[in-house]
C-alpha cells in the first residue's frame, strides 16, 4: 500500500483511481515482442552522433546535442519536444531528413528529463513556466554562438516555440508549430482531452514500474500507439526499442514526474493569441486529423491568427510523428525554411 501511495503521488493521481482498475491498452504482437527481446540481448548502437554540452538557464543545466550537416550549413534548427519527453523522442528519420538537407539540428532534454540537471527541487508554489522553458532555448543558442535559428516545436514544444518567436524575434528565423495550441484553455474550443490518460497510466503500471528494462521499452511503444488514437500505421519497433534501451542503460532513463511539472506549466500559461497575431516570421502549422489529445481546431485557429501562416493537415495522424508521414512533414518544413531564408 505504501508503494502504491508513493507511485500515486509521483503521477499526480489519486490512489482510488489506481485501485479501481487499469484501463485496457494496446497489445504487442508476438513478432514485436521477439524484436524487443532481440534488441535487449544485443549491443546497443550509439544513438548520440553530434556535439553535446550543457547550457546554464537559471538554476537548470540543459543538456543538448548539436548535429551538423556534412554539406554546406543552411542554418540551425532547434527541436522542442512535448510534455515529459526528452531529446531522444525525436524519430531518427526526422532528424536525418533535416541534417541531410543541410541544416544543423539541435535537440535537447527538457527540464526534469534525460541528462538535464536542476539545482532546486520543483515546488508547485514556485513552479517554472513555459516562458522559463523558452529561455532554455536561448541559453542553448548562446552557448553554441548561434544568432538565429528555425524553431520547431511539437505539442507543448509548439507552445514554447511560439513564446520564443514572440519574446525573441531577433533570434527566430521561422516557426513550425506541430499539433499544438495558442491557448490550450481557450473556452471557445474543445479542451485538451484526458480520455487517453487512463490508458497511459495503465501502460505505466503494466510495463513501466514492474516490467524491468524490457517492460519499459514495451511501455514506450504501447504509449506511442495510444497517442496515435484512431490513426493506423506501422511503428519502427526495432529503432524505438534501441533508442529506449539506450535511454535506460546509457542515460538517466525516463523521469515520469517531469510530465506533471510540464503539465503544470501548460495549465498556468496564458493565451498567446494577441502576440501571435503580430509575429512576422514565416510560420508553418501542422496537425494530425486524428489527434486524440489536442483537437485540430486549435491549430486551425492558430492559422487564422498568425499572419501568412502555411498549414499542413495530415490524414491518418494522431498526437505523434508517424514514421509513414515524416517525409511529408519534413518536406513542408524545408519549404518553410526556404521561404524564411528568401525574405
Amino acid at each position: 500500500m505504501k508503494l502504491l501511495k508513493k507511485i500515486a503521488k509521483v503521477l499526480g493521481i489519486s490512489l482510488s483511481i489506481i485501485l479501481v482498475g487499469c484501463a485496457s491498452v494496446p497489445k504487442l504482437s508476438k513478432a514485436e515482442k521477439e524484436i524487443i527481446s532481440e534488441v535487449v540481448k544485443t549491443p546497443i548502437p550509439e544513438i548520440i552522433q553530434g556535439e553535446t554540452g550543457f547550457a546554464n538557464s537559471g538554476k537548470h543545466q540543459i543538456w543538448f546535442e548539436s548535429i551538423r550537416p556534412k554539406i554546406e550549413n543552411k542554418g540551425a534548427v532547434v527541436l522542442i519536444m512535448g510534455n515529459g519527453n526528452d531529446a531522444l523522442t525525436w524519430p531518427p528519420q526526422f532528424i536525418s531528413s533535416l541534417v541531410g538537407n543541410g541544416y544543423q539540428v539541435i535537440r535537447y532534454d527538457h527540464r526534469g528529463t534525460g541528462l538535464s540537471i536542476s539545482e532546486e527541487k520543483w515546488k508547485k508554489k514556485k513552479a517554472y513556466s513555459l516562458n522559463d522553458m523558452a529561455g532554455d532555448i536561448i541559453s542553448i543558442l548562446d552557448v553554441l554562438k548561434i544568432k538565429k535559428a528555425h524553431i520547431v516545436g511539437i505539442s507543448m514544444g509548439g507552445m514554447i516555440g511560439q513564446i520564443v518567436a514572440i519574446e525573441n524575434p531577433e533570434r527566430t528565423i521561422s516557426l513550425t508549430s506541430i499539433m499544438s495550441s495558442g491557448d490550450p484553455m481557450d473556452p471557445t474550443l474543445p479542451q485538451m482531452s484526458n480520455e487517453i490518460v487512463p490508458e497511459m497510466i495503465s501502460a505505466i503500471f503494466k510495463h513501466g514500474f514492474f516490467g524491468g528494462k524490457k517492460g519499459q521499452v514495451q511501455r514506450q511503444i504501447i504509449q506511442k500507439r495510444i497517442l496515435m488514437g484512431k490513426a493506423t500505421g506501422e511503428i519502427d519497433i526495432r529503432t524505438m526499442a534501441q533508442t529506449s534501451l539506450y535511454n535506460l542503460k546509457k542515460r538517466e532513463g525516463y523521469k515520469l514526474m517531469s510530465a506533471r511539472h510540464h503539465y503544470n506549466a501548460i495549465l498556468n500559461s496564458s493565451s498567446r493569441y494577441v502576440q501571435l497575431s503580430q509575429i512576422k516570421i514565416p510560420t508553418l502549422i501542422i496537425h494530425g486529423r486524428e489527434d486524440p489529445v489536442i483537437p485540430i481546431l486549435h491549430s486551425e485557429k492558430l492559422a487564422k491568427i498568425i499572419p501568412n501562416a502555411e498549414t499542413l493537415w495530415v490524414n491518418n495522424m494522431g498526437h505523434d510523428l508517424p514514421d509513414g508521414k515524416i517525409i511529408e512533414i519534413t518536406k513542408m518544413m524545408l519549404l518553410n525554411f526556404e521561404r524564411a531564408s528568401s525574405e
